[in-house]
């Protein structure tokens, strides 16, 4: 994944868990709020139900107070008839008292004298007894009457007698509870009403059944709605609970402006990731660009192009950056070519070196004859020997000097066929008296019937450089053996020795220029042009993997 998709990625993530935090925070908030409210609405129906509901239950009580002390009214109520009671209350009643309202008169035992208001089947029976113990004073409460709720004033009327006064009749005052009085009191208020007694609801506003069990908490469900409530007691007349008023509103509204909520917070939430994502491209793609250009300019000192540069396009950290980037550049140019310089002349010195401690022997061996041809009275077989010697060792020169030359100038030599044998035994007569000095014996087991076409003085330096470093190996003695055997079309020689091996380290950097390890003499450009030369003949050379005491070098060319 690009820089630039990371940052897209991390910036929606981020904005996404932002809105998400926030719109949770204000749905909370909002929902919160909103049953607070509800409550509160509810608690103020609860207060304006009981304005209303004391106010009627004041008008009833003041009307019935006027019409007990009425002296017209209480001589006809002195007569028990009850056509001049009716008569005489009647006109007043219809004129003052609130519709649908029923008057009745009693006697003190409870019997009905007369009545006013619309006709119902039966009277409810009134509890004179625990109103009397409010007497004179009016009595205010709730009757449960046949599955109906009635809300009544109970006055008591008085005349005088021998020993004080005397209760003459009393006077019941009361109203229905029923659906049509529940939805004035919402209209009144815009809350629900639902009157619950003896486990049942007697009047309701609400739209669905109400349930006969339901808790008393602040918030129900009724229906496929959420309500809050607010639960009110009935009493009756003696302060008796005989049911009780549940005040609910619900959360419809709210829900509706709940869910338009969330809609709107999806919207929003899809405008700003669409105007995050767009921002943050345009962003992140102004600061990739520098980076991109960083990484071309790397890619090119990668492979060796140390005149790149970055172009500075403003002057914050990344123009800072660009500006250490072509510094850094400049500096490793520097350096690149002071260390060319000094590897320049490393090499020359280190080629000068391998060339000396190459030319040694072959110069010994001269400068010694020449010497013994000097000083020395020799035979005619000696000095033959000696000049024989000397010839050799100057061919052998000569032919390291040209090898060096057609190597460095890729320049290949006529080739001849020959036997392998003669090659391995020229290679190891000339270092002989090399292997003798520390005591190692050399063995060459190579069929003289391998014949092979080659460069012979390249290949047979091939060969002489290898024995000689199994030779520098061993200071304290060993072996060397050199063999030789047909496969596939190709001729496999192999080059071991008795030494140390070859070090862990050293083994992956063998036939590079310069590589050596545990050498008395040598500079490590034997192995480098001894692979030279076998590629050049279309052969290979590798040091043998598997672990033993020694060291073991195969060669493979075509037969």
């Amino acid at each position: 994944m690009s820089l630039l998709w990371k940052i897209m990625l991390s910036t929606s993530v981020a904005i996404t868990c932002l809105l998400a935090v926030a719109g949770w925070a204000v749905e909370n908030y909002f929902a919160s709020n909103a049953s607070v409210m509800l409550n509160e609405e509810v608690a103020a129906s609860s207060r304006a139900y009981e304005s209303l509901w004391r106010a009627r239950a004041e008008r009833l009580a003041s009307i019935s107070l006027v019409l007990s002390r009425m002296s017209d009214v209480r001589a006809a109520f002195g007569t028990r008839d009850q056509a001049t009671i009716r008569d005489t209350a009647s006109e007043l009643w219809n004129s003052v008292a609130p519709s649908r309202t029923l008057f009745y008169v009693l006697e003190p035992g409870g019997g009905v004298v007369a009545s006013l208001g619309p006709a119902l089947k039966a009277a409810p029976s009134f509890p004179l007894a625990a109103a009397a113990a409010r007497f004179p004073g009016q009595a205010t409460g709730f009757v449960i009457e046949n599955g109906r709720l009635y809300q009544t004033v109970v006055t008591p009327v008085y005349v005088a007698a021998e020993h004080g006064s005397a209760l003459l009749n009393v006077l019941v005052a009361c109203f229905e509870v029923d659906a049509a009085l529940a939805r004035e009191l919402k209209q009144a208020t815009g809350s629900d009403f639902v009157f619950f007694s003896r486990g049942r609801p007697i009047a309701s506003t609400l739209p669905v059944k109400f349930p006969e069990r339901l808790t008393r908490q602040e918030q129900v469900r009724i229906g496929d709605s959420n309500y809050a409530q607010f639960v009110v007691p009935l009493a009756d007349v003696a302060g008796q609970r005989v049911g009780e008023l549940r005040i609910l509103r619900s959360f419809q509204a709210a829900d509706r402006r709940l869910a338009t909520l969330r809609v709107r917070m999806v919207l929003i939430w899809i405008l700003a990731i669409a105007l995050g994502l767009a921002g943050t491209y345009l962003l992140t793609k102004r600061i990739v660009q520098p980076v991109h250009a960083l990484e071309r300019a790397a890619s090119r000192i990668a492979t060796g192009d140390y005149d790149a540069r970055v172009p500075v396009s403003s002057s914050d950290e990344l123009g800072r950056l660009a500006e250490s980037f072509n510094e850094m550049c400049a500096a490793l140019r520097i350096a690149r070519q002071e260390l060319i310089r000094q590897e320049r002349i490393s090499t020359v010195g280190r080629l000068s070196t391998s060339i000396i401690h190459d030319l040694r022997n072959p110069l010994a061996a001269i400068y010694g004859g020449a010497e013994m041809l000097v000083d020395g009275e020799l035979s005619a077989g000696q000095v033959k020997k000696l000049a024989a010697s000397i010839y050799g060792s100057s061919r052998r020169i000569l032919a390291m000097l040209q090898e060096l030359a057609d190597a460095s100038r890729g320049h290949g030599r006529r080739r001849e066929a020959c036997r392998l044998r003669d090659v391995v035994l020229a290679a190891c007569d000339s270092l002989a008296d090399a292997a003798a000095i520390p005591g190692v014996a050399l063995a060459c087991d190579v069929s003289p019937e391998i014949e092979l076409t080659l460069d012979r003085p390249s290949v047979e330096r091939v060969f002489q450089n290898l024995i000689a470093n199994a030779i520098d190996a061993m200071p304290h003695g060993g072996h060397v053996r050199v063999s030789a055997e047909s496969a596939d079309h190709a001729v496999v020689v192999s080059v071991e020795d008795d030494g140390a091996g070859i070090a862990n380290d050293l083994r992956p950097h063998l036939f590079e220029p310069f590589a050596t390890a545990g050498k008395r003499h040598g500079m490590g450009l034997g192995l480098a042009l001894s692979k030279r030369t076998i590629l050049d003949h279309g052969g290979e050379i590798w040091a043998d993997a598997a672990t033993g005491r020694g060291a073991r070098f195969l060669i493979r060319l075509p037969a």
